[in-house]
C-alpha cells in the first residue's frame, strides 16, 4: 500500500521539471512542518494542559518532535525518489540515496524511536506516581529502553541495506553463549520480573527477609533491590534470591500493622483493674492509633503469672518496635505505681549438712551440699 501511494505520488512529478520540483516538495515539506508546529501542536499543548490528567499532556509533548521532523524531512525523501529529480543532479541515483535519502529517513526513524521511549517511561512514571500499588517502573521502563534499542538497530540497517540474518544467526549463538556466562544476570533479571508482576513489594515498603533482616525498599533495578535498614545501612539483595525465598511484606495490604504486647501479671490480681490500666496507658500513648480501639486478652494460665497480650495498632510497621518499647515502660511504671505484681519464676536452694540430711534432698558428694527440688513462685501458684 505504501509503495503504491508512493508510486502514484512520483508519477504527479513526471512532467514537472526538476527544479519546481525540489521547490515543491521542500517548500511543501517545511510548510507541513510549520503548520504543524504553530498551528496543530502548540494549540494542542496548551489544550492539553487545561485537562486533569496527565496522559493526554505527555502525548502530545512527546510527539511533538517526531511529527515535525517526519513533516520537514519527507520532501528530501520523496525528493530522491522522484525520476526527473534523479536524472537531471549532479550525483547518481545511489549517491543521491546514500548522501540524502537514507540520512533522512534514518533521522525520521531516530526522532521516532526516541519519541516512542521517552513516552512509554513518562507513561510509566506517571502511573507509578498515582497508583503506588503499581511500581513497576524500573524493570518495565528498562526492558522496553532496550526492546527500543535493538528495534532501532534492525530498523537502521536495513535502510541502509544491510541483510540482518547473518546478524540474527550470529546473535542467537551470542545468545547462548552469554546465558552460560551470565546465567545469574539473567536469573536477576527475570527474577525482578517476575517480584513485580507478582507485586511481592514496590518502593517504600518494609519488608523481612527469611533471614530475619528488616529494611524499606528504597530501590528496584534489573538485577537486584537494594533495601535500607533500620541503621541506616543499605542491604542490595539478588532479585533471583528474593524470588526464590519467604518474604514478608508488612506494609501490604495497608501500612497499619497490629502489635502484640505480652503481659504477666501475678495470681490473684484484680484482673478488671489490671485490664482498665493497660487499656489506659494505650489510649495515651500517641504511637497507638485510635481505631481499631486497643483490646486486652486473656492468653493463658502460666506457671507463675496470668498470661494477657495488649493488642493495638500502629500507623507504620518502622513504628512498631518504637511503640513496643514506650508500651512497655509505661506498663512497667503504672504497675509499680499501682502494686500489680509483675512475677518471676524463682527457685529455692537449702544448704544442709551431711550429719542430717534431708529427707527430700539428694546429697552432692563432691561438694558436700545438698539441692532440694523445691520451687517457689512469687504470685501464690
Amino acid at each position: 500500500m505504501i509503495d503504491s501511494a508512493l508510486a502514484g505520488l512520483m508519477g504527479v512529478f513526471t512532467d514537472v521539471p526538476p527544479w519546481q520540483t525540489t521547490t515543491l516538495l521542500i517548500g511543501a515539506s517545511l510548510a507541513v512542518a510549520l503548520a504543524l508546529e504553530f498551528l496543530v501542536l502548540r494549540g494542542l499543548l496548551r489544550l492539553s494542559k487545561r485537562t486533569e490528567t496527565k496522559y493526554d499532556n505527555i502525548l502530545v509533548s512527546e510527539l511533538r518532535l517526531p511529527l515535525v521532523v517526519t513533516a520537514a524531512l519527507a520532501g528530501v525523501f520523496v525528493l530522491t525518489q522522484v525520476e526527473s529529480v534523479r536524472e537531471n543532479v549532479l550525483f547518481d541515483p545511489g549517491q543521491l540515496q546514500t548522501f540524502f535519502g537514507n540520512p533522512s529517513l534514518s533521522v525520521i526513524v531516530l526522532a521516532w524511536a526516541v519519541a516512542a521511549n521517552r513516552l512509554v517511561n513518562r507513561i510509566v512514571e506517571t502511573v507509578n506516581d498515582e497508583h503506588s500499588r503499581f511500581d513497576f517502573a524500573p524493570v518495565f521502563s528498562n526492558v522496553w529502553t532496550l526492546v527500543v534499542v535493538g528495534g532501532t538497530v534492525v530498523v537502521l540497517l536495513s535502510v541502509w541495506g544491510y541483510s540482518i540474518s547473518p546478524l540474527l544467526g550470529a546473535a542467537g549463538v551470542a545468545g547462548i553463549a552469554v546465558g552460560f556466562a551470565a546465567r545469574d544476570t539473567v536469573a536477576n533479571f527475570f527474577g525482578g520480573i517476575a517480584l513485580y508482576f507478582d507485586d511481592t513489594y514496590k518502593i517504600g515498603d518494609f519488608v523481612e527477609l527469611d533471614t530475619g533482616e528488616t529494611g524499606t525498599v528504597v530501590k528496584v533495578g534489573v538485577r537486584s533491590t537494594t533495601l535500607m535498614m533500620r541503621d541506616e545501612v543499605l542491604v542490595t539483595v539478588p532479585n533471583s534470591v528474593l524470588n526464590a525465598t519467604r518474604i514478608i511484606n508488612h506494609s501490604g495490604p495497608q501500612r497499619r500493622r497490629r502489635l502484640k504486647v505480652p503481659i504477666g501479671v501475678a495470681y490473684g490480681t484484680d484482673i478488671d483493674a489490671f485490664e482498665e490500666l493497660a487499656l489506659a496507658i494505650a489510649d495515651e500513648e500517641a504511637l497507638v492509633l485510635d481505631s481499631p480501639k486497643p483490646r486486652m486478652r486473656f492468653r493463658a494460665f502460666g506457671d507463675s503469672a496470668l498470661e494477657y497480650e495488649l493488642l493495638c495498632w500502629v500507623g507504620s510497621p518502622t513504628r512498631v518496635k518504637k511503640a513496643h518499647h514506650e508500651l512497655n515502660r509505661e506498663i512497667y511504671k503504672r504497675l509499680l505505681d499501682t502494686g500489680i505484681e509483675i512475677p518471676y519464676p524463682k527457685r529455692d536452694v537449702h544448704v544442709v549438712s551431711e550429719e542430717s540430711p534431708d529427707e527430700t534432698a539428694e546429697p552432692n558428694h563432691e561438694s558436700g551440699l545438698t539441692v532440694s527440688h523445691d520451687d517457689a513462685t512469687t504470685g501464690g501458684a
